[in-house]
């Protein structure tokens, strides 16, 4: 199956977890339109302030300009303070109160960006919003410090389905070593799959791999869908249950996406007799998968070579 897209294209990195503060980390591929960074973490209790930078590179003398400065501070009472460093030099700062946090909560905060602002969510709710003056592409580097513990730091592909986004997206909560998430995994699917629906597996590849496989059955026995990678000889398949040779299926790629020890973000969209992939927030192939009407999926399973850090369907 030809496709225009390239490899570099479904680059993403890693989550972080645990990072010791104050904690920099450049941004591979910097950021775009539609992409969301996530922190996971908790407010410790002395804190007085803590912050969240996205920077135009990692340079100590002279400072690196900062693009967006997220500071929450918690005396006289809590608020957030936005501003950009440019040229050594603090620029007019936006005071933004009434924010949901307070000293020892626990808290997700999501950064989505567009073009000329971000939104800021504070555990799943809309908090800000702010106008930045540097292009996306030249924010590079995040910088995280201040009086928080943090468990998790995500960067996230935008989800390619989304013609018109209407709010934030529904953020996964990562989790390391969570027995709920070990491969081989298998997941009933809240009700059949219906047009609308969409699956998100998100994971890392593990170091040395040989395949891995995502399926979507009927039941346990009865396979209708699945997606395949082979590292050996760097295929890319899906299967559907009409098609019975071993060695058969769609090939959907030229280049080959995945790597070891490399994170990835699978999104399944069920449309209305059709199911169309993305991996990293790039369609991948262009092909539309037929569904059979009269056979309901109703489960999903992960096997193979993989770690999983969430699963949402």
């Amino acid at each position: 199956m030809e496709s225009s897209t390239d490899t570099a294209d479904y680059i993403l990195q890693a989550p972080v977890f645990h990072p010791v503060l104050p904690y920099i980390t450049t941004i591979f591929g910097s950021l775009a339109p539609g992409r969301m960074v996530l922190l996971q973490g908790t407010v410790l209790m002395e804190a007085a302030r803590f912050q969240v930078d996205f920077q135009t590179g990692c340079s100590l003398s002279p400072r690196a300009d900062i693009a967006i400065h997220f500071n929450p501070r918690f005396r006289p009472q809590p608020h957030v303070i936005c501003n950009a460093l440019s040229n050594g030099r603090w620029m007019e700062e936006a005071k933004f109160f009434k924010l949901p946090l307070k000293r020892g909560d626990s808290f997700q905060l999501l950064f989505l960006f567009e073009q000329e602002y971000v939104k800021v969510s504070v555990n799943g709710l809309h908090f800000l919003q702010y106008r930045f003056n540097v292009p996306l592409v030249q924010m590079n580097t995040l910088g995280v410090s201040g009086g928080i513990f943090v468990k998790t730091i995500a960067f996230l592909a935008s989800n390619p389905f989304d013609s018109v986004r209407k709010g934030y997206p529904l953020a996964p909560l990562l989790h390391l070593n969570n027995p709920g998430l070990t491969v081989p995994l298998t997941r009933q699917l809240p009700q059949a799959l219906r047009p609308g629906d969409v699956i998100a597996v998100r994971g890392l590849v593990r170091q040395d791999p040989k395949e891995f496989h995502l399926s979507l059955k009927k039941d346990p026995s009865h396979v209708i869908l699945r997606f395949s990678v082979y590292f050996v000889d760097q295929t890319v398949i899906w299967k559907s249950s009409a098609d019975q040779r071993q060695n058969s299926g769609e090939k959907l790629v030229t280049c080959f996406p995945f790597y070891p020890q490399r994170y990835f973000e699978l999104l399944l969209h069920c449309e209305k007799d059709h199911l169309k992939l993305a991996l990293n927030g790039a369609p991948l192939g262009q092909r539309r998968f037929p569904l059979p009407s009269a056979e309901p999926i109703t489960e999903l399973a992960v096997e193979g070579d993989v770690t999983l850090y969430s699963i949402l369907c």
